[in-house]
């Protein structure tokens, strides 16, 4: 597990407010069906941008950036740079 996907799972559970224990969610689980409001979405990218120091650029605030642990990863590593 990459460690981009460990640090958004740490801080979905921190900022997510899930109904459910977000290391039972796969990477491609919807985090809405999972209980993520619009609210608790805020606080994450939030969280996220604080963690790595950067801001979501414009054309990635959208709910599919926000729909999955793997969408997350996708978009940080297409603004960050893949983990090698």
């Amino acid at each position: 597990m990459s460690s981009r996907i460990s640090t958004i799972r740490n801080l979905l559970a921190r900022e997510g407010k899930l109904a459910v224990d977000v290391s039972s969610l796969g990477i491609h689980q919807s985090l809405y069906g999972a209980g993520l409001t619009s609210h608790a979405c805020v606080n994450v990218m939030l969280a996220i941008e604080d963690e790595y120091d950067f801001e979501f650029p414009e054309l990635l605030l959208k709910r599919a950036t926000f729909e999955t642990i793997g969408n997350l990863t996708e978009a940080l590593d297409s603004v960050l740079g893949a983990v090698v």
